[in-house]
């Protein structure tokens, strides 16, 4: 099963991205980003990673603040040959996706099946209102 981290120190995901945006221009990227789905339902925050080829060791997922981050490396079929057509990247891909609802990182759990990687991440309970009577 995919672990997924939770980080608490200042955030080396954000000062890297800004940097990387900077010099966006000037570099470009080998990074990919692969199809991915980002839904709730009414007890969860969902993301759905169409990644296949992968193992469950191959994914590093972590949480830190407000972003989750899902990375790896699909691997490149060894040997020669010559390409007619080619649309499925290998190499290093991630995925910053912002956690726009709170969610209980403790009972986040992740499954990689049949090409999908799904993170469910249970929505934080938000203490009832209590009303007072008029």
């Amino acid at each position: 099963m995919t672990t997924i981290v939770r980080k608490s120190y200042p955030s080396t995901i954000e000062v890297r991205r800004d940097i990387l945006h900077a010099i966006h221009w000037q570099v470009r990227s080998s990074v990919w980003h692969p199809p991915t789905d980002v839904y709730e339902t009414e007890d969860d925050f969902i993301v759905k990673v169409e990644i296949a080829g992968m193992r469950d060791e191959d994914f590093a997922v972590a949480a830190e603040d407000q972003l989750l981050r899902i990375e790896g490396i699909r691997p490149d079929p060894a040997g020669r040959r010559a390409y007619h057509q080619m649309e499925i990247l290998s190499g290093k891909f991630e995925i910053d996706v912002e956690l726009i609802v709170p969610v209980n990182m403790d009972l986040a759990s992740a499954e990689y099946k049949d090409g999908f990687l799904t993170i469910n991440l249970p929505k934080a309970q938000q203490p009832k209102q209590i009303k007072a009577d008029e």
